[in-house]
């Protein structure tokens, strides 16, 4: 059930049924360039790496946490993540989602490096009835799956060389099956044997700009219930035995930051028409964080810290599950060109 909240853009989604990560003392991201630039503005944070480049109208920023003090400091594990930032994927632009889906197909492949007669397993978290948290599933049902087809059906693939062996599973969630997502994924892993699993799901962005404009890869794995509070057992190296690749995109955003974001423009528009005002003389005097804070504890305690999405999310979730499924397809499959792919993403 749909609550307009706000102005008319946004709309709640049940925060039981999301699995965006928490944090109790920053606004909530699940972005390691976001932990990054939160992180930075108290010092200097050894241990990390960051880097830029742009490809038309495509900033890709690559955060290397190398340290387990980096680990600490920005609440992400040790690992790569790689970040697409695109304003313009919220908008229908065929041109430019094509250019998204190839700049991501190439990232993967670098973060997969994996031979071509390897197993891959997909897997896809999240919630397929809430729209926000179905991105997984969405994905997981547009993915070219191959697993079956080497088993029972081999001369589809003609001598199979260029493909990989694909399986790809959505488990659900916690709420709605009974049983840990890891539970379930670590028991498919002990009987397909997959030499890498990559997992996808919906993630949170402390920064209006960034949702539904943005894409993360990462090589660190990925802990599923992170949003809620919850301390499930994260799909990583260490718990499959196998590398896990993370794709995530952000889908929602705390209404405390909103209600943040709202108030500083206020403050911008009262600096610039009254000069010296009293309003602003106040709240200059507080960092940014610390106006986050404020506001928050105005909301949370009748409950009004809601996590919200845009109206527009029921399209634009169509869009990326293809962009995303697109991208994997050619990442997957060495022989697979992009028009091959346009073919069989479905």
């Amino acid at each position: 059930m749909e609550q307009r909240i706000g102005c008319k853009r946004w709309r709640r989604v049940p925060l039981k049924e999301c699995h965006m990560s928490v944090t109790h003392r920053s606004p909530r991201t699940d972005l390691a360039m976001e932990a990054h630039e939160l992180a930075s503005r108290q010092g200097t944070v050894h241990g990390v790496e960051e880097s830029r480049e742009e490809h038309e109208g495509i900033v890709v920023t690559r955060v290397r946490v190398r340290t387990q003090a980096a680990q600490r400091r920005l609440g992400k594990r040790k690992g790569t993540y790689i970040t697409l930032d695109v304003p313009g994927l919220r908008h229908r632009d065929l041109d430019l989602q094509e250019r998204v889906t190839r700049v991501l197909a190439d990232e993967l492949k670098h973060l997969l490096d994996l031979p071509p007669s390897s197993t891959i397993l997909v897997i896809g978290l999240g919630n397929e009835h809430v729209t926000a948290d179905a991105l997984g599933p969405m994905v997981v049902n547009k993915l070219f799956v191959t697993r079956h087809l080497f088993e029972y059906m081999p001369h589809v693939l003609g001598d199979g060389k260029g493909y990989r062996s694909i399986a790809a599973v959505s488990p659900g969630v916690l709420g709605l099956t009974g049983i840990e997502t890891s539970e379930i994924v670590r028991g498919i892993v002990e009987r397909v044997r997959p030499d890498a699993v990559i997992a996808v799901d919906a993630l949170a962005s402390r920064s209006l700009s960034r949702v539904n404009a943005t894409i993360q890869l990462s090589d660190a794995g990925i802990q599923p219930g992170a949003g809620v509070g919850n301390n499930r057992r994260a799909l990583d190296k260490e718990s499959l035995g196998v590398p896990v690749i993370a794709i995530g995109v952000p889908t929602v955003v705390e209404a405390a930051t909103i209600a943040g974001d709202a108030i500083e423009l206020v403050l911008n528009q009262l600096r610039e028409q009254v000069p010296g005002n009293a309003a602003t003389a106040l709240f200059d005097q507080l960092s940014s964080m610390e106006k986050w804070h404020l506001v928050k504890e105005v909301l949370e305690p009748i409950e009004n810290n809601l996590v919200v999405t845009p109206k527009e999310v029921d399209d634009f979730m169509d869009n990326v599950a293809y962009i995303v499924a697109k991208g994997l397809n050619v990442a997957l499959h060495p022989a697979m060109t992009f028009e091959d792919a346009d073919l069989v993403t479905h």
